[in-house]
């Protein structure tokens, strides 16, 4: 399944209209995260932070994404090669569904988590810079789709 971000389906200071015209060209391509990632060489939570400006890309991602979605390299521009715009999370606590879940699950299970991954590990953090997330989609037998969400962060010990 394609999903086309819609416009009113996130801020506009998050996505610029450059942004906009990568989402617009990915909808028009009827291209997924998935496909795309496949035709970068990245992760498809990658190319979706490149879609928001918080990750940064390449020079390569810049041609082949140019190539694969018609956008001229010249439109991608120093301002999509430049600096990420990280951290930008919109207001707290979010008031987006999805995003205000994934905020609700640290809310409620971060101290756990970090008593597990304490016990594991010693004392320290896991990294969001040295980090990766897979996601996939589980049916069970009963046919209810389950979001699978992996986290892999560098272990980074405060000694």
């Amino acid at each position: 399944m394609v999903v086309n971000i819609h416009k009113s389906s996130h801020r506009s200071s998050i996505v610029s209209s450059l942004f906009q015209t990568l989402f617009d060209a990915k909808a028009a391509k009827c291209l997924s995260f998935e496909a795309i990632a496949q035709e970068l060489g990245r992760s498809e939570a990658a190319v979706a932070a490149l879609f928001y400006g918080q990750a940064q890309a390449s020079a390569e991602d810049a041609k082949k994404l140019s190539n694969l979605l018609r956008v001229p390299e010249s439109k991608l521009g120093e301002q999509w090669l430049g600096f990420p715009d990280r951290g930008r999370a919109g207001p707290m606590p979010p008031v987006e569904p999805l995003i205000y879940r994934l905020f609700e699950i640290v809310q409620n299970y971060g101290y756990a988590y970090k008593a597990v991954l304490n016990e594991k590990f010693g004392d320290g953090i896991m990294s969001a810079t040295a980090f990766s997330i897979k996601v996939e989609k589980e049916t069970d037998d009963k046919r209810v789709d389950w979001a699978v969400i992996f986290l892999r962060g560098k272990w980074l010990p405060f000694t």
